[in-house]
């Protein structure tokens, strides 16, 4: 299995802030939202919920602090996109993903990095979000594993090129593996994904790099709404995730 560059079957991304002033916002395809913000932003007393602040009463504080950060974002996200939604309980499935109680159709995804959140919102669809800050030196173990036969592309990078380059490839084979609901037992670093592709495929599900609109390294993937297997809470690890 292989990611698609953007010269074949793929959709049309549109990658846009909904408001002027609302930075952080993007509508990846229609119907497919991601909002990514500081966790400094997410901390505000009055977007923390009874049930998260409940949830996160048995972690440390350290790991409460950023679980809240990213429920969070997620709340803010769904009250402007499906405000009908953003009361409703997230629960974790079998492996980590957070599901909206009541709402198996509804995809939705969280990721942290570096004092950042990123939320992403998608009914009738399969869903992965993924935020990354550049590593400051990435080390060559990682660049093969991830990069594969493209790493030759990058030679003549200097070193924050290559961290940042290194972070976006890393995002989008992260968002595919979250959407499919296996994460790192997904071998993610087994996608092959074009240095500097904006957007691709990768079996059943297609990833938008916001290469155009984020600052920060920050990638969503998900299934098209005709896909028989995007709705549903099933864990069961999609036929097509061989790479």
């Amino acid at each position: 299995m292989r990611a698609t560059g953007p010269d074949e079957e793929s959709p049309r991304v549109a990658m846009r802030t909904e408001k002027p002033g609302d930075r952080g916002r993007y509508e990846v395809m229609d119907g497919v939202w991601v909002l990514c913000r500081s966790d400094r932003t997410a901390r505000d007393a009055a977007e923390l919920h009874r049930d998260d602040l409940a949830q996160a009463e048995s972690l440390p504080s350290w790991r409460a602090e950023r679980f809240l950060a990213g429920r969070a974002t997620l709340r803010r996200l769904l009250s402007e996109v499906r405000p009908d939604l953003a009361d409703a309980a997230v629960r974790p499935g079998v492996r980590g993903r957070p599901c909206l109680a009541g709402h198996p159709d509804v995809g939705v995804s969280i990721s942290h990095d570096g004092g950042l959140s990123a939320a992403a919102v998608a009914p009738g669809r399969r869903v992965g979000v993924d935020v990354q800050l550049p590593p400051d030196e990435p080390y060559e173990g990682m660049l093969r594993r991830c990069l594969k036969g493209h790493a030759a592309q990058l030679e003549g990078l200097s070193a924050p090129e290559l961290a940042r380059e290194l972070a976006w490839i890393w995002t989008v084979q992260e968002s595919c593996v979250k959407a499919a609901g296996t994460g790192l037992a997904g071998r993610p670093w087994t996608i092959a994904v074009t240095p500097g592709h904006r957007h691709g495929r990768w079996g059943r599900y297609r990833w938008a790099s916001l290469r155009d609109s984020s600052p920060i390294p920050l990638s969503c993937a998900f299934t098209l709404r005709e896909d028989p297997d995007a709705r549903g809470l099933s864990d069961t690890s999609p036929a097509d995730l061989e790479c």
